[in-house]
């Protein structure tokens, strides 16, 4: 049936591929026999909500886009990009988040929040000329927390590459919705992932204080400069699991890539672990921990566009 211009399906079969097949033809809410009072009321509030998200953006309004990406890979990008998301949702001066997983293959963002998306940006490379405000709210999954998550596919079987052109009009179109779109970049350069950099208002470069780390993101400092994007002024390095004792030191490391660090996230491998475990925030799952508080700290510092005022004048560096 139709309402408002959307349409409702009900049908005895409920297989994965039946509601693909019925969301690429323009179905924005499914439900199986026999039809569940709660379930009807729970689509009939997701349609308010996408009524109210889908209305023309405000003219000339520009969300923030922040790209999360790693100096190799397990140094925690997702953890960082999930946990980061959410702690924007909790700032009562942020209106909309969304968090995009640009993770091909092996993107896990659902598992951090213990969320069952039932469509990903692929469905955007099958139907990308049906890509407006309407169409993209249909496709975004909701975290209890209140990010809306737009999940990578599973496996690209029967969808078009996805081209770094897609990719630009997708995020455009979120930045005109949204207040922050958060991505989890992973550690690809490929063509979509440099446009993405091109596009970001802010790039948190992830590394640690080991010898490898610090040598890819010195690496990864001097390919941005050779390409002109982004700038150094963009880019913000960002330390986790960081040890006061460590063996290199945040003055050492900062001489050894030519760049102020902008956070440190203390190191609490047990408490990280098990949130991911649990699939909940650390909000949730730790609120009171240093962890905890440092992702809060990050939070506000890009929200507000300046660092914690130390003793001497503005500084980049927070010490865990």
């Amino acid at each position: 049936m139709k309402a408002t211009g959307e349409v409702f399906l009900v049908s005895r079969q409920s297989d994965p591929s039946v509601l693909l097949q019925a969301m690429r033809t323009g179905v924005n809410e499914f439900f199986s026999k026999p039809i569940k009072r709660e379930e009807v009321l729970e689509a009939l509030v997701r349609l308010k909500e996408r009524r109210e998200k889908s209305k023309s953006p405000e003219p000339g309004r520009r969300g923030k886009l922040i790209d999360v990406v790693g100096s190799k890979g397990g140094v925690g990008t997702t953890t960082i990009a999930v946990n980061l998301a959410v702690s924007l949702t909790e700032n009562t001066s942020v209106q909309s988040v969304a968090l995009v997983d640009m993770n091909l293959l092996f993107g896990d963002v659902p598992l951090f929040l213990e969320i069952t998306p039932s469509y990903h940006w692929g469905e955007i490379t099958k139907n990308v000329s049906r890509l407006d405000p309407t169409f993209l709210m249909n496709v975004i999954a909701r975290d209890p927390c209140g990010v809306c998550v737009l999940p990578s596919p599973v496996n690209l079987d029967g969808h078009n590459p996805v081209n770094p052109e897609i990719v630009a009009n997708l995020l455009d179109l979120m930045q005109k919705m949204f207040d922050f779109v958060v991505i989890d970049g992973g550690q690809s350069l490929d063509e979509t992932s440099l446009r993405i950099l091109q596009m970001s208002n802010t790039v948190l470069l992830v590394s640690t204080l080991g010898l490898p780390c610090l040598t890819n993101t010195n690496k990864l400092l001097k390919s941005f400069d050779a390409l002109g994007y982004p700038s150094r002024e963009r880019t913000r390095v960002i330390i986790n699991r960081y040890l006061s004792k460590s063996e290199i030191s945040l003055k050492d490391a900062e001489s050894s890539i030519k760049k102020k660090i902008f956070w440190t996230i203390p190191n609490d491998y047990r408490t990280a672990v098990a949130a991911i475990n649990q699939g909940k925030p650390l909000c949730q799952s730790a609120p009171k921990t240093a962890l905890t508080k440092s992702m809060r700290g990050l939070a506000d510092a890009l929200i507000k566009g300046k660092e914690k005022k130390k003793k001497g004048g503005w500084r980049f560096l927070k010490r865990g």
